[in-house]
């Protein structure tokens, strides 16, 4: 595991003329950190089949050590709906739903914690070149409430839809509302136009983009019931925290 992480940080380093002087740390954690830094400010292109091979090989390992948890192994909260609190890179299912930005190619911030780094980070490069390439192809940034699919790579899942929330800075609003429920149907008909069985919704904008968090709960609820009327799909809402798992905690369970 130790070769393999250093013979990806030289390939990184090796690719740039704009970083001097870097000393591949001792410990693993810090290679990995430096690893995803590295990664996460790298443009979208190709890579040797040498990294990619690597590079599959050591995110795997690093999500089999955190652990998977699989959809068939939970308990739903009612009739086809499931709530699980935990790492969304780490869950085996039909789909997980990326928060993304507009630019739809993930978070270039250096080990940031938002959920569109962490994506990213775990499916590995790949995943940034192919939705540059989808990018590339529309010609303009990604509207608010539309959502793109892309294969997941070194995630557990098979898909990963990617969908751009609402930013709220101002009072919330009935545009606000109407453009999250937006972003959730968006990624079920994505899911059900690809034969998907199964999807995991992340809080989508609740984070850095402000979405208050009880009424965005109760709208990707509702969003969900009432698209499942017509569909059959099994969807997880995935939290991170206690506050939002008390959230949907309280939400589902009700007709």
């Amino acid at each position: 595991m130790t070769s393999k992480v250093d013979f990806l940080i030289n390939y990184l380093l090796a690719e740039r003329n704009d970083i001097d002087d870097i000393n591949i740390p001792e410990n693993d954690y810090d290679k990995f950190r430096l690893y995803r830094s590295l990664v996460n400010i790298r443009p979208a292109v190709k890579a040797d089949e040498s990294f990619l091979q690597a590079e599959d090989e050591y995110l795997q390992n690093l999500t089999a050590g955190k652990g998977i948890t699989d959809i068939a192994d939970l308990v739903p909260a009612e009739d086809g709906i499931y709530l699980w609190k935990g790492d969304i890179t780490t869950l085996k299912c039909g789909a997980v739903v990326n928060a993304a930005n507009s630019g739809m190619t993930g978070c270039w911030q250096p080990c940031h914690s938002c959920i569109d780094n962490c994506i990213h980070t775990f499916a590995g490069v790949r995943l940034r070149y192919v939705c540059n390439e989808i990018m590339q192809l529309q010609g303009y940034e990604e509207p608010t409430g539309k959502a793109k699919i892309t294969p997941a790579y070194n995630l557990p899942c098979d898909y990963v839809i990617h969908t751009v929330g609402p930013i709220v800075r101002t009072r919330l609003n009935d545009e606000h509302c109407r453009l999250l429920a937006d972003s959730y149907r968006s990624c079920l008909e994505a899911a059900v136009q690809n034969g998907i069985e199964s999807i995991a919704f992340c809080c989508i904008s609740t984070g850095v983009f402000g979405f208050p968090q009880k009424e965005a709960g109760k709208i990707a609820v509702h969003t969900v019931k009432e698209f499942r009327k017509m569909n059959d799909i099994k969807v997880i809402f995935n939290v991170f925290k206690e506050e939002d798992y008390e959230i949907y905690k309280k939400l589902l369970g009700r007709n």
